[in-house]
């Protein structure tokens, strides 16, 4: 069995309420083991034979079935996880910055993502490896930061969901204890 995060986009906002009890089962019910829900907010970390399209593939029909979800999801490996957490060059915890990274289930699309967020002046950013973007965003002002405005477009939404690095620690760190 391999170890994987799965990131969900869009899940307890927007009227798209799921019980992380009802998801964990829902997963649970299609063959993935150590199924764990963190934060309660689309952050999964599990088990699977698959490979992590397969995975991905699974998730979504999942969702879609039993909660009449259109979902999109990013799934990494546990090691990818960890990988991109050491990758990144900015701290978890700063009072005048937060760091987010961008993680991408279409590379193209992260590349023209990472091309915007670079043509805005002040943005501080850093590619990570082909699914991942890490950036920062003044404390107390992400959703109004140049970066985070363009990320939130709608033609990102169905490939690119946004976690901030404290989390992806915390999502490292259970995927791992899985394996």
């Amino acid at each position: 069995m391999n170890s994987f995060a799965v990131f969900l986009r869009g899940i307890n906002v927007g009227g798209i309420n799921i019980k992380m009890a009802d998801l964990k089962n829902a997963l649970a019910s299609q063959g993935f083991a150590e199924v764990k829900t963190l934060l309660a907010s689309g952050n999964v970390v599990l088990a699977s034979d698959e490979d992590p399209a397969a995975v991905k593939r699974t998730f979504e029909k999942c969702l879609r079935d039993a909660f009449g979800y259109d979902a999109w999801v990013v799934v990494l490996t546990a090691q990818r996880v960890s990988e991109l957490v050491a990758a990144c060059p900015y701290p978890a915890d700063d009072k005048a910055t937060h760091t987010y990274i961008t993680l991408a289930s279409d590379t193209a699309m992260l590349d023209e993502l990472d091309a915007a967020g670079a043509a805005l002046d002040g943005t501080e950013q850093k590619r990570l490896g082909p699914e991942a973007l890490a950036w920062l965003a003044p404390a107390g002002g992400t959703l109004d930061s140049p970066f985070s405005k363009i990320s939130s477009k709608a033609k990102f939404k169905a490939t690119t969901t946004t976690r901030n690095l404290r989390t992806l620690i915390k999502v490292s760190d259970a995927a791992t204890a899985l394996a």
